[in-house]
């Protein structure tokens, strides 16, 4: 996880919801650790001023797979990037396609 630009690491809910709506563009998007579970991730995502988050998880297999609206078929995914791919795409069951990358700020 730590090699995608748009993985935030541990940050609060507030302070992603902060970046999120710096970005100020729908489809804005960032990868958090979660706070409520540990060794899981929260995908977030900015649409109409909210933030939606989707809970990412690997499987015993090492596959990924995020939290969809309900009714949508749960889909695995061998990589982050390769999940992140099929989200830019509308109609996947998130709020909105992820459209924006926010990356994270490295410091010297």
């Amino acid at each position: 996880m730590e090699s995608l630009s748009v993985y935030h690491g541990a940050i609060s809910r507030e302070t992603c919801e902060m970046r999120l709506c710096e970005a100020g563009k729908d489809g804005s998007y960032l990868i958090r650790d979660s706070e409520s579970v540990p060794g899981a991730y929260c995908l977030c995502v900015l649409s109409n001023g909210f933030v939606f988050t989707y809970r990412l998880q690997r499987d015993a297999a090492g596959s990924w797979a995020a939290e969809t609206a309900p009714g949508q078929t749960k889909r695995l995914f061998r990589k982050v990037k390769n999940l992140i791919s099929a989200f830019e795409k509308p109609d996947q069951g998130i709020a909105v396609p992820l459209l924006y990358p926010v990356t994270v700020q490295k410091s010297c």
